[in-house]
């Protein structure tokens, strides 16, 4: 893969989405990183720059899709775009979803990744095409979720499922236009959005491996990263099983003795 030089990422903030631009940052490093939480954003972006990189910040809601065009158009060439920001209900299982929650994550989940990766499709599309044959790279951050509809977070699961669905569909046009698209698919991630969860977590692991296996993913063109395979694994079985029995194997297992 040739050389990463200019780098866009929602959702950088905190999570995967910092320990990618943590991994990224370098000199002659270009970063345009975008959250809701100034402060946080900030901190990660100075830390970017304490190694070299050059970076622009952005809080912006990735929802608002003119806003997100007008961010990433003018952001100038980018070799990579990572569609990285989402939410999950923070509801346990015990209750249905609000309407409010399902749409929120949809929002996000959903429309804030085609509101990331279109305008970054535009972008790449008018970029010349490298000595590795690609005009520019896109990931969207998935998640195992996306394989087994999970009843303590339909909406996450859904969501997620859709993105998975929408970025391998998409790649092998993008790929005849010099662009790749990527789908991410991780396991649990030690990140605020699993703190403090009471619920069995296997194969927990720290953002910033899981940044390293997502960068060598991308590099390596693959369509879809998924990791651990083990649980990727595990849950395409499961989802086999009737819903009834798997309904009742999903439901949450509290950590507590």
């Amino acid at each position: 893969m040739a050389r990463i030089r200019a780098a866009l990422i929602t959702g950088a903030s905190s999570g995967i989405g910092q320990a990618l631009a943590l991994a990224l940052a370098g000199p002659s490093m270009r970063l345009h990183l975008a959250g809701r939480d100034a402060g946080r954003l900030e901190v990660v972006a100075k830390s970017c720059r304490q190694l070299g990189a050059t970076v622009a910040t952005r809080l912006i809601d990735v929802r608002d899709a003119d806003a997100m065009a007008d961010w990433i158009i003018g952001a100038g060439p980018l070799d990579l775009v990572v569609a990285n920001a989402g939410i999950a209900p923070g509801t346990d299982g015990s209750a249905p979803e609000s309407p409010g929650q399902s749409r929120a994550v949809f929002g996000t989940n959903m429309e804030g990744v085609l509101n990331t990766v279109l305008p970054a499709m535009q972008v790449m599309r008018t970029q010349p095409v490298g000595a590795d044959g690609v005009r520019g790279r896109i990931a969207a951050i998935a998640s195992i979720a996306a394989f087994i509809p999970a009843s303590p977070a339909p909406s996450y699961c859904a969501s997620k499922a859709a993105v998975d669905s929408w970025m391998v569909a998409t790649a092998r046009s993008s790929r005849a236009q010099g662009i790749r698209l990527t789908s991410v698919c991780p396991g649990f991630i030690r990140t605020p959005m699993t703190e403090g969860k009471r619920r069995w977590m296997p194969g927990l692991m720290a953002p910033d491996r899981a940044a390293r296996i997502i960068l060598r993913g991308i590099a390596a063109g693959r369509v879809r990263v998924a990791f651990p395979w083990w649980l990727m694994a595990a849950c395409r079985l499961a989802a086999l099983l009737p819903p009834r029995v798997f309904g009742t194997l999903a439901a949450p297992r509290s950590t507590e003795a």
